[in-house]
């Protein structure tokens, strides 16, 4: 069932001030980079591009897997772009901010699935930006351990790994991928790299149940993933996998009350939340919790 046509009130949004928004947007240009807010067709890309943020898409635009519900480009791939991390680090040495998002498409033709690329530009940003936070988003790594290890060793302040959707309807939105392999990155992310919090982000109103969703937040505490982000799942055409209801403000809300009360010590959860949306005040919220002892769940090594 597709309720596209009929997108409720709480979704539709303006377009903010310019702001940073033309200088950022010719500055990632001019250097051949890419963001996931532009490939994603992200709803929140005019807000973020305005305040000057963005998030680096590594690994060129073109995936090598078939979500149904990603707009990213399945075009063939070409090979990794060996200057990119430098370029990325220059970019966001002029950006200023204090914490970045990086990104990735899965790259299943590499045999590191992509690790090595990822380190390079961790190493890059770390030399051009010292004391910045750095957000990875990454892509399962084709269950590579070894090469999930080499990107944890570079020290990233978060993995983000989004499971997407309930199990039951990987087949339908994630056919390549498997739910209990994405799982396991987030469980060894948490025991062989303590001081990185872990995070991963759900879609919601592709036809899973409430109780499917709350299913998934128990297995995401089992695997010790800390940071949680819900939002709204919106077709990027009538070719991808149809929405099959909106979800309200309200339900998000009892979404988020049911994640904290599991142990969650960060949680974005609302129709436009997106897994980088926001993500340094999710991180430091999630700092603050540990530090004053509001939560248990306190990362192994910090605080």
């Amino acid at each position: 069932m597709d309720v596209s046509a009929r997108k409720p009130f709480w979704l539709k949004r303006g377009l903010p001030t310019d702001g940073r928004s033309s200088a950022l947007r010719s500055m990632i240009r001019d250097r051949a980079l890419y963001t996931v807010c532009s490939e994603a067709h992200c709803p929140n890309r005019w807000e973020c591009f305005s305040r000057g943020t963005a998030t680096f898409l590594l690994l060129g635009p073109n995936c090598t897997r078939n979500c149904t519900f990603c707009s990213v480009d399945n075009s063939p791939v070409c090979p990794p772009d060996l200057d990119e991390p430098r370029r990325i680090a220059d970019t966001a040495a002029q950006m200023g901010l204090s914490f970045f998002v990086v990104t990735m498409v899965t790259r299943d033709d590499l045999p590191d699935g992509g690790a090595g690329h990822i380190v390079g530009t961790v190493k890059a940003i770390r030399e051009k930006c010292p004391g910045a936070g750095l957000e990875l988003l990454i892509s399962d790594l084709g269950g590579n351990w070894d090469a999930l290890a080499a990107v944890l060793e570079s020290q990233p302040d978060v993995i983000n790994h989004n499971l997407e959707t309930c199990p039951r309807l990987y087949a339908q939105v994630r056919p390549q991928a498997e739910y209990q392999r994405s799982l396991e990155l987030l469980k060894r992310s948490g025991a062989c790299a303590p001081r990185v919090i872990t995070k991963s982000g759900l879609m919601l109103g592709m036809g899973e149940t409430k109780q499917e969703v709350l299913s998934v937040l128990d297995d995401l505490r089992e695997a010790g993933c800390l940071l949680l982000t819900l939002g709204q799942y919106l077709a990027p055409s009538m070719e991808h996998h149809s929405v099959f209801r909106y979800v309200t403000p309200e339900e998000f809300k009892e979404f988020q009350s049911e994640a904290i009360e599991r142990g969650f010590a960060g949680v974005a959860s609302a129709p436009l939340v997106r897994s980088s949306y926001m993500a340094e005040g999710l991180y430091r919220t999630a700092l603050h919790r540990f530090y004053s002892g509001q939560t248990a769940c306190r990362p192994k090594g910090r605080g």
